[in-house]
């Protein structure tokens, strides 16, 4: 804090506070004068001097903290009887209040308490609180010094809050940017009472500089902005959730007038509908942002818990906190407090060493937790972490097997991500003895549910002897949320968007084709990567629809919403994707609160009701999250797709009707070129890319039959070949699609550029050997190839 008027965050709410406990105050000492004193007046007017002197102690303000000590002295004796309430304590306690109230006003302009006398109403106080004769208590008002000439008028060199500002004058004298001299001269020079006019004066005269007179308006227009106490006002949380369900109902009657009116003409409602959307929005992120708190107000509490932790482990613990301003909804403030509490109380008991294990380690004594939050996505990332003995996997293994929960060669097949992800499972711990801290297995996994619980999603990444991070992902708010409407068998649900990966959508024949049945348990092949599949009709007990391929399985689009959860990506089948859109989110009943599958409820805009799906709930429900039971279904899927020989291939198209592929393991990038950036040297033609210079093959110069169009277009498709250092461009007409598919190839007995023919996608597709067409071109290429041809590939598998 300094003398520039800015305060911090601390300063500021400290004295909103106490400008409203003296406020209460004035009127609880006036009641107690006319009727009397009770008990519960006295303690709440012993209770806001008490808090006023606590906090301007800790804030440094040692004056204003021994005026208010001496009240506070008085008011306990009153408190416990010894002294009773008389019209002339009461004089000298509104005293007393008009002083601290001054204090205040001084520390909100300057930083300082003021240059009062107080001496005369302490020794006043003192006096009443040990029943001697109370002297008269004198203005607090500093004597002018009796050196000092008086000042002239009109500059007075400070002004009290409350009073109109100074003028720039006053304000360059006080500063020290301004002779007295000067300003009295510029005053009688002065016409009318401008403020720019006494600034060109001065300036004019060589008194100030141009920047001294601009900062002095400025400080000017702060001081005519009101004290910080005009500027604040409290209200009920109570409230607050009222409010926000007031503007919830609203958004649903906008939602409903939107859809109402979508297939109106008529102009002037219309755009009274889209003013009236444009002021719901504002409306609602407006009082969202009254919900809104920092996380610092969960974190305040952090440093004496880990403190005291630290102690009864006899560890040394410095915390540090970044990121405390970052806010979130206040019921997300109330969910995480416990959750974030387990973490920190873990931290230092599990995962910070003994100031001796650490100096051994080459460690400073001092362990470091680091507390960090930020916004990113639309979400709130809050990351905990500590350096110290990390967390080991192998001991983690060998406890689930000692634990019974799970086999030792389950165990044994546990990447060490996942064993470091066994902490959150119920019941478990490594701790060697229960404490008092921790030890009795909860904690983490009542971390992760919680989190969970709200939307949100928790990580550990951990490395031996460096130390561990847990990272929390969790939404902004759960008020008010984006979600994906859907329907299935007639019903409509939302998904939050927050859990939302991307939409796949398959036409009936393809359907057939890459949706396959391993073990009895649907899966598609997302990008190499196999998706467990659930169908919502069938999770819910809605309708028992068949999947593609089997006998009445629907001729229609195949909808599939990749979700996520606890870090397992599945696919959600449903009949229908209609849109997204902001729903309000109502909890469900107490009779309905055991269905784990839902979130709540929201009100459409037709007025119908669509339960939230809760993503979580459901791929529990519907044993997604079996980790053992996917494990196992992966690697058995991984074998029967190895032995099914299925390639991934790019297919592409060159001239007027050939179709070719090629295996994507083998394509580095696909690039579009302007046709204008070819250069040649020698008979290449080449392009400049990344640095390199890179060769451009022309497939119409090395295939027969082949008719080349590329040379009519401004932008050329290149699929770019990579090896060692080395780009190569292969030039095609148009890319077409990529398909997994096993390919029964039938080979060329002639060497060349074409491996062989294959049907795909009921098409004759040739498939290109892009080794062989690039050796076939210069063999300085051939030399450095190490990427396995299409021909071992294909032919090996």
């Amino acid at each position: 804090m300094g003398t520039d008027g800015e305060m911090d965050d601390i300063v500021s709410e400290f004295l909103v506070e106490s400008y409203e406990g003296l406020d209460q105050l004035d009127r609880d000492l006036v009641t107690l004068e006319q009727t009397g004193s009770t008990p519960e007046l006295i303690g709440r007017v012993f209770r806001c001097v008490h808090t006023i002197k606590g906090t301007c102690g800790f804030l440094g303000f040692s004056t204003l903290e021994s005026v208010a000590h001496v009240g506070e002295n008085l008011l306990s004796k009153v408190r416990d009887g010894s002294r009773t309430i008389t019209p002339e304590m009461v004089s000298v306690l509104l005293t007393l209040m008009d002083a601290l109230r001054s204090m205040l006003q001084h520390i909100e302009q300057d930083g300082t308490e003021g240059s009062a006398d107080h001496s005369a109403l302490i020794a006043a106080l003192v006096a009443l609180t040990e029943g001697t004769p109370v002297p008269s208590v004198a203005a607090d008002v500093p004597p002018p010094p009796a050196s000092a000439p008086p000042p002239p008028d009109p500059v007075v060199v400070a002004s009290a809050p409350g009073d109109p500002p100074p003028p720039i004058g006053d304000i360059l004298v006080t500063r020290g940017e301004a002779a007295r001299e000067e300003v009295v001269a510029a005053i009688e020079e002065q016409t009318g009472g401008e403020a720019q006019k006494m600034g060109q004066i001065l300036v004019a005269r060589g008194a100030a500089t141009p920047a001294a007179v601009q900062n002095a308006l400025e400080v000017q227009q702060e001081l005519k902005g009101g004290a910080v106490a005009d500027t604040t006002i409290r209200v009920d949380v109570g409230l607050l959730d009222r409010l926000m369900n007031l503007v919830g109902e609203l958004v649903l009657a906008r939602n409903q007038i939107l859809q109402a009116t979508t297939t109106m003409r008529d102009g002037v409602l219309v755009g009274t509908t889209q003013r009236l959307n444009l002021i719901t929005t504002e409306l609602q992120e407006g009082v969202m942002k009254t919900r809104m708190q920092p996380i610092g107000n969960v974190w305040s509490k952090f440093p004496r818990v880990v403190r005291d932790l630290a102690v009864a482990c006899g560890k040394q613990v410095a915390i540090v906190m970044e990121g405390a301003e970052t806010e979130l909804d206040k019921t997300i403030i109330e969910a995480i407090k416990d959750p974030l509490t387990h973490i920190v109380r873990n931290s230092v008991d599990h995962g910070i060493e003994s100031p001796r294990d650490r100096v051994m380690a080459d460690k400073s004594p001092e362990g470091r937790l680091l507390l960090r939050a930020f916004h990113e996505g639309g979400q709130v990332n809050i990351e905990i972490t500590d350096d110290g003995g990390g967390i080991d996997p192998a001991k983690l293994r060998l406890k689930a097997v000692e634990k019974g929960l799970m086999t030792p060669e389950a165990a044994i097949r546990l990447s060490d991500r996942e064993a470091t992800h066994l902490i959150f499972a119920p019941g478990f711990s490594t701790a060697a003895k229960v404490t008092n801290v921790s030890g009795r297995g909860v904690g983490m996994d009542v971390v992760k549910t919680n989190i969970e619980k709200i939307g949100g999603t928790v990580d550990v990444q951990s490395v031996i002897g460096a130390g561990t991070t847990l990272r929390i992902k969790i939404p902004l708010t759960l008020a008010i949320i984006p979600g994906l409407i859907v329907s299935s068998a007639g019903e409509r649900f939302a998904i939050p968007q927050v859990s939302l990966v991307e939409l796949v959508r398959l036409e009936p024949e393809h359907a057939a084709q890459r949706i396959e049945m391993i073990y009895g348990a649907p899966v598609y092949r997302l990008r190499g990567k196999l998706l467990p599949l659930v169908h919502l009709n069938h999770t819910l007990g809605l309708e028992q629809t068949p999947w593609p391929g089997q006998p009445g399985a629907p001729d229609a689009a195949f909808n599939i919403i990749v979700l996520q959860t606890d870090g397992v990506q599945f696919g959600l089948v449903v009949d229908k994707i209609s849109d997204t859109q902001e729903i309000v989110v109502k909890p469900l009943g107490k009779l309905l609160k055991g269905l784990t599958a839902f979130a709540g409820a929201t009100i459409m805009g037709d007025g119908h009701v669509a339960l939230i799906l809760d993503v979580h709930g459901l791929a529990q429900r519907a044993g997604v999250l079996q980790s053992e039971r996917d494990r196992q279904l992966a690697e058995q899927a991984e074998q029967k797709a190895a032995r099914q020989d299925t390639h991934s291939l790019l297919l592409f198209g060159y001239g007027d009707n050939h179709r070719m592929a090629l295996p994507l393991s083998e394509i580095a990038r696909l690039e579009e070129i302007p046709t204008a950036s070819i250069e040649r040297t020698g008979r290449f033609e080449v392009v400049q890319y990344r640095d390199r210079i890179m060769p451009l093959i022309r497939l119409a110069q090395h295939l027969d039959g082949v008719t080349d169009t590329t040379t009519q277009s401004d932008l050329l498709q290149v699929i770019v070949y990579a090896f060692a250092d080395q780009y190569v461009g292969i030039v095609v007409d148009r890319i077409l699609d990529v398909t997994d598919t096993t390919v029964n190839l039938q080979r060329r007995r002639k060497a060349g550029p074409i491996l062989g023919s294959a049907v795909i996608q009921d098409k004759v597709t040739d498939i290109l050997d892009l080794r062989a067409l690039v050796g076939s071109v210069d063999e300085e290429f051939v030399a450095e190839l190490e990427a396995p041809p299409a021909r071992e590939l294909l032919l090996n598998g």
